[in-house]
């Protein structure tokens, strides 16, 4: 039994949360989910293994949070998907944690109506939802690992997971690394410097023991067999690192690591100095180093929304703009489309698949 001066000091109250079984049989897959998330996952692993030579794309908000905005990106997303598959993957980018260096809101899982009342529970529900008009239309999701019970409520419905730059190093990560059924992109540092994510790829690519919860919401040991399919998602740092140059060492680093020599590009963040007019640049400079003949990068990230920019979170979260980012600025619709198209274009070599 707790005593009340040891335990729960700083603890306001607990309420309890329906467990990932209950929410996945309350918004359950589907035939058609189902498809598009093995073979979103399948293509992942083919275009690492370098059977299919495709592009890939990760292609969407910084956060989702307005569903009906997202949802109509999602649309569009999907119809230039059709147009470009035979060069380009596009796997929509479908944010529902956001890290936060101090303060802030933390996503729409945390708190959907961002008026501090975190429904969460209404949040997971929420996203569950999205993922599944997403898949349903034939669009495979890509999102952010943060809470390490996340991938047991929306997992099985994703085909590539990242760990992201303030959370590469972290053991918990690795852990859940290892045993998520995803492809998985670790982040470079926020420093720039390679080794958290080469650290955490070997770390995630071997088995762990490690407690978590179940489906039913026990408590249990989770062992890991390790993912074989681990990338380095080159973000920036003090300085952008998607230059050829830094692709080398890039590339250096993972061959001395043992590691697969697989490379995602993030045309945003660091990378761009956080101004979407220069995602363009990152990305025409990686086009061309694939023209150069580069076969290390496999895919890239852009954000992405209706509308151009970003806005402040408001008093009244009523009067948010519905396809304007409330976190990073994003490029608008228009120039994702230029910028597909672009790429399209120019990536000559086709899929084997």
């Amino acid at each position: 039994m707790s005593h009340p001066r040891l335990e729960n000091i700083n603890i306001k109250s607990v309420e309890l949360l329906a467990t990932p079984r209950e929410m996945q049989s309350a918004v359950p897959q589907t035939n058609a989910t189902l498809s598009t998330v093995m073979r979103g996952r399948e293509t992942l692993e083919r275009i690492m293994d370098g059977e299919d030579r495709r592009l890939l794309a990760v292609v969407g908000p910084c956060s989702i949070h307005n569903l009906d905005a997202a949802e109509e990106y999602a649309q569009r997303l999907k119809r230039l998907s059709d147009e470009i598959s035979d060069r380009i993957c596009v796997v929509m980018r479908v944010y529902f944690e956001k890290p936060r260096s101090v303060l802030g809101w933390k996503g729409l899982i945390n708190d959907p109506y961002m008026n501090d009342t975190f429904h969460i529970e209404e949040g997971i529900r929420m996203a569950r939802h999205f993922l599944v008009r997403v898949a349903e239309i034939g669009l495979p999701a890509a999102t952010e690992v943060l809470d390490t019970l996340m991938p047991q409520y929306i997992g099985d419905l994703i085909s590539w997971s990242v760990i992201g730059a303030r959370t590469a190093e972290a053991q918990t990560h690795r852990e859940i690394a290892s045993g998520i059924s995803t492809p998985v992109g670790f982040k470079n540092a926020t420093d720039g410097s390679f080794d958290a994510a080469i650290n955490g790829m070997r770390a995630a690519m071997g088995p762990h023991h490690f407690l978590g919860v179940t489906e039913d919401g026990l408590p249990a040991v989770f062992s890991t067999t390790g993912n074989a399919y681990p990338q380095i998602v080159l973000r920036g740092g003090k300085h952008p690192n998607y230059d050829a140059a830094s692709i080398a060492l890039c590339e250096q680093a993972l061959r001395t690591a043992r590691l697969p020599v697989n490379i995602i590009v993030d045309c945003s963040h660091s990378n761009s100095h956080k101004k979407p007019e220069l995602q363009g640049e990152v990305l025409n400079d990686i086009l061309t180093q694939l023209e150069q003949g580069n076969r290390s990068v496999r895919g890239i990230m852009l954000e992405s929304h209706l509308e151009w920019g970003a806005q402040p979170m408001p008093k009244d979260p009523k009067t948010l703009r519905p396809g304007l980012s409330v976190t990073d600025a994003c490029i608008d619709w228009p120039t994702t489309e230029t910028l597909l198209r672009d790429a399209y274009r120019r990536h000559t070599l086709t899929a084997h698949a």
